[in-house]
C-alpha cells in the first residue's frame, strides 16, 4: 500500500510541474504580442487624438507612419535573407573537413563585425561606397546583414557539429551520400541552433535598422532623428515605441519559428 502511495506521489508532483510548465509557456508565447499591440495601440491612439502642433501634425501622422514601418519592415526583411543566404551555407561549409582548418578566421571576422558599433560599421561602408552612388537601401542594408551574421554563423556551426557522429555513420551506413547525410540528418536535427541564432539576428536587424535613417535607408530611425533634431518629444517616443514594438513582435515570431519549425522529436 505504502509502495503505491510513494509511486502515485512522484507522478502527481510530475504531472503538477509539467502542468506548470505548460502555464508558464503559454503565458510567455502570448505576452510579448500582447504588449506589443497594446503598444501599437497606445501610439496610434496618440497620433489621432493628441494635441499636436503644426510641425508635429506633418511628421507624426498615419501616412508617414505606415510609410516608415514599411520601410523598416523592408530593411529587417532583407537583412534576414542575406545573413541567412550567407551564414548557413558558410557555416555547413566550415563544418566541411575541408572547412574547419579556417573556421576560426570566418569567426573572427563575423565577430568583428558584431564587437563594432554597429553605427561605426554603416558609416564606414557609406564613406567607401559613397561615390558609387549606391541607394540608401542597400548602403544600409549590407552592412547591418554583417552586423548581424555571427549568432546565424555560429550556431549553425554548433549545431552540425553538436550532431551525434553514430547517427551520421549509421546514415552513411544505408547507403546515403554525405550531401543526403547533411540535408536529412545533420541541417533538420541543427535547426533548434540555427532559428535560435536567428532569431537574435533578427532582433539586432530590428533595432539596427533605425540607424538606417543616417545613411538615407528611411525606416522608424526617421521619426526618432527628426523628434531629436526639431526638439519635438511626441514624434520621438511615437518613432522610439513604434520600433521597440516592432522588436517584440519579430522576437515573438522568431519564438514561434523556434517551437514549430524542425524535427518534431526535438519540440
Amino acid at each position: 500500500m505504502s509502495t503505491a502511495t510513494e509511486t502515485a506521489a512522484p507522478a502527481t508532483g510530475a504531472a503538477r510541474a509539467d502542468s506548470a510548465a505548460r502555464r508558464a509557456e503559454a503565458i510567455r508565447l502570448w505576452f510579448q504580442p500582447v504588449v506589443a499591440a497594446l503598444l501599437v495601440a497606445a501610439m496610434l491612439t496618440w497620433v489621432a487624438v493628441g494635441n499636436f502642433d503644426e510641425i508635429e501634425v506633418q511628421t507624426a501622422n498615419f501616412p508617414a507612419i505606415g510609410r516608415l514601418t514599411l520601410e523598416h519592415i523592408e530593411l529587417s526583411l532583407m537583412i534576414t535573407v542575406i545573413v541567412l543566404l550567407v551564414a548557413v551555407p558558410l557555416g555547413t561549409a566550415l563544418t566541411r573537413r575541408w572547412g574547419k582548418p579556417v573556421a576560426p578566421l570566418f569567426l573572427a571576422i563575423a565577430n568583428i563585425g558584431q564587437a563594432a558599433p554597429s553605427i561605426g560599421v554603416l558609416v564606414l561602408f557609406y564613406l567607401a561606397v559613397y561615390e558609387a552612388g549606391w541607394s540608401g537601401f542597400w548602403i544600409s542594408v549590407l552592412p547591418i546583414a554583417f552586423y548581424a551574421l555571427l549568432p546565424v554563423l555560429r550556431n549553425t556551426i554548433l549545431g552540425i557539429e553538436s550532431v551525434e557522429p553514430a547517427l551520421i555513420e549509421a546514415g552513411r551506413g544505408i547507403g546515403m551520400s554525405r550531401p543526403v547525410v547533411l540535408a536529412r540528418l545533420e541541417l533538420p536535427l541543427a535547426m533548434p541552433f540555427i532559428l535560435a541564432g536567428l532569431r537574435t539576428a533578427l532582433v539586432l536587424a530590428v533595432g539596427s535598422a533605425t540607424l538606417a535613417t543616417f545613411v538615407g535607408g528611411g525606416g522608424l530611425g526617421e521619426m526618432i532623428d527628426t523628434g531629436y533634431k526639431l526638439s519635438r518629444t511626441p514624434v520621438l517616443v511615437i518613432g522610439a515605441v513604434l520600433a521597440m514594438a516592432l522588436a517584440l513582435l519579430i522576437d515573438w515570431l522568431g519564438g514561434l519559428a523556434e517551437r514549430w519549425i524542425g524535427p518534431k522529436g526535438l519540440r
